[in-house]
């Protein structure tokens, strides 16, 4: 399964390019700022697997107001770097690849 280009962005992480998208609206979970915020990874030019991250903050538009940290590309790119240090290997096909970064996430009550 591939990211869809549409609201997709692109990002060079060591000389590779890549595309991230966040998704606009929150999973209802998410919305109720019972899960993290996550986003997915893909190298841009090979099919391959899919990086899934699990951050460690609500998704920026929950319900609550609880407030949120945005993902911005120096994440992304520290999550691609520590992805491929654990063994993430974006141009093979095959099952998503999930990085639970998701430690010190407090769910709301």
């Amino acid at each position: 399964m591939a990211l869809g280009r549409k609201g997709a962005r692109r990002i060079v992480v060591e000389g590779t390019a890549y595309r991230w998208r966040l998704r606009r609206r929150p999973t209802y979970f998410q919305a109720l700022a019972w899960t993290p915020c996550t986003f997915a990874v893909e190298h841009a030019d090979e099919g391959g697997s899919i990086l899934v991250v699990t951050t460690n903050h609500p998704h920026a538009s929950n319900w609550f107001g609880r407030e949120a940290k945005p993902v911005l590309p120096s994440d992304v790119t520290q999550a691609v770097q520590l992805a491929l240090r654990e063994g993430w290997t974006p141009t093979e096909p095959g099952s998503p690849f999930h990085l639970d970064l998701s430690a010190g996430f407090t769910p709301s009550p």
